[in-house]
């Protein structure tokens, strides 16, 4: 079974394009979602980020997403210390998922793919990109945020142009039909890749 990331900035719409595929059958691991239940779930990983965060990393049990959001974001080096702490587990939860599934490929949702380097794990990639103004417009309707806090996230991330560079498949999501298109086109590609190889 071939393993085929999705990544694409934030706001570029990975989701919308994860539920296209969805829909032909694919099976679909977002990681952020299962980063986001085991840091709920792990006593390993609560431990070690009250460790790192101080106890305010918790509240009543639950992760403080809100304080870590405004810790990681002001300072990489605690970003790349709780991706340490966080990915190992979700890379062998991925991998327990992946063994249960009946398909020709899965497809791993990672916003940070390219970032994490998990992306040479990765059979195919495909990268979701959208317009700078489409991803702040979808963002600010989203998650209630600012510009400069958006601006602030997009600047922990790749460019899409240097994501474009490693990508064997890019999905422009800026019209819903159009990215429908797109999305059925590429998985026809991916079969027939798949079946040559």
């Amino acid at each position: 079974m071939k393993v085929v990331g999705l990544t694409g900035g934030i706001g570029s719409g990975k989701t919308t394009v994860a539920k296209q595929f969805e829909k032909l059958g694919v099976p679909i691991y977002i990681a952020d979602d299962e980063a986001k239940k085991l840091m709920n779930t792990s006593k390993v990983i609560k431990r070690k980020l009250k460790t790192l965060f101080g106890e305010e990393a918790y509240v009543n049990d639950v992760l403080n997403r809100a304080y870590l959001a405004q810790v990681i974001f002001n300072d990489k080096a605690y970003l790349q210390q709780m991706n340490a702490i966080v990915h190992p587990k979700v890379a062998k939860h991925f991998l327990r998922w992946m063994a249960k599934q009946k398909s020709p490929y899965v497809i791993k949702e990672v916003a940070i793919l390219f970032e994490n380097g998990s992306y040479k794990q990765c059979d195919y990639v495909i990268t979701v990109t959208a317009t700078i103004e489409k991803r702040i417009e979808r963002l600010l309707l989203r998650d209630q945020t600012t510009v400069s806090k958006i601006e602030a996230i997009m600047n922990n991330q790749w460019p899409d142009e240097k994501k474009i560079v490693l990508s064997d498949f890019v999905i422009h999501n800026d019209e819903i039909q159009n990215t429908i298109q797109q999305v059925q086109a590429t998985h026809k590609q991916l079969l027939i890749a798949i079946g040559d190889s």
